[in-house]
């Protein structure tokens, strides 16, 4: 979780906070604020987020893959949401995270920069149905990820990048220019609307599977399914 700000630290009471800003009080925040384990490190507004995206695959045999394993926290704060049933699997680039391997589920080593190792590890869990980046945050690893994961994942399907105020910070490739995740997502925005412009396709291999792009502060969602052409009807006297 890349900082912008010291002055962001929380100190006080982390359930509280996220109570009275968001109005959230779910099983999330208690697994979350609650953690006695491996350090969990999240943005406080994360939490309702999580929970409104990803709630609907609770209690099921969800495939769930988090890019970034940091020291295991996340992992296990996602099997107490997700329960016994869900397949959860971290990658990482750090050798030492091969040591939480069956914890919480199952952790693989290698870069999310490359494609074959994440087809590999969607193919060992037969399939995906979320995935949350929170890897590099480096702006070319994002959008590669993206274009090599989303086709992969199941219809009815999300995918979520946070931590994107990296999108304005040079170190991750960031700024105000073309290489900037959130102008990726004006694009893809775009080709989602290529019924009604003339424009040429930007990334034309997703066009025909992406139905909702989300944007709120530091994350986006993107929504798998099958895209059907627009049609209207007037209806009624």
């Amino acid at each position: 979780m890349p900082l912008t700000m010291k002055e962001s630290q929380f100190t006080g009471d982390v359930a509280a906070d996220i109570r009275e800003k968001y109005g959230f009080d779910g099983d999330l925040l208690k697994h979350f604020a609650g953690n006695d384990g491996p350090v969990v490190w999240k943005w406080h507004h994360y939490i309702p987020l999580y929970d409104r995206y990803f709630g609907r695959f609770r209690g099921t045999k969800v495939r769930f893959l988090e890019i970034g394993v940091f020291r295991g926290g996340s992992l296990q704060m996602w099997r107490k949401y997700f329960g016994p049933d869900a397949q959860i699997c971290g990658i990482d680039i750090d050798p030492q995270c091969a040591a939480l391997d069956g914890q919480a589920g199952k952790v693989r080593i290698g870069s999310q920069d490359d494609p074959e190792f994440l087809r590999s590890v969607v193919e060992e869990l037969g399939g995906v149905d979320v995935i949350l980046d929170d890897g590099s945050h480096v702006m070319k690893h994002l959008k590669a990820t993206l274009s090599v994961l989303f086709p992969l994942l199941s219809d009815g399907g999300v995918y979520m990048v946070e931590d994107l105020h990296t999108a304005y910070q040079s170190p991750f490739g960031g700024g105000t220019g073309n290489e900037n995740f959130f102008h990726h997502v004006r694009k893809l925005t775009d080709d989602m609307h290529h019924w009604y412009h003339s424009m040429p396709t930007y990334v034309p291999e997703l066009q025909e599977m992406l139905t909702g792009i989300h944007v709120h502060d530091s994350i986006a969602v993107f929504e798998k399914g099958r895209v059907y052409q627009p049609v209207h009807s007037k209806v009624g006297l």
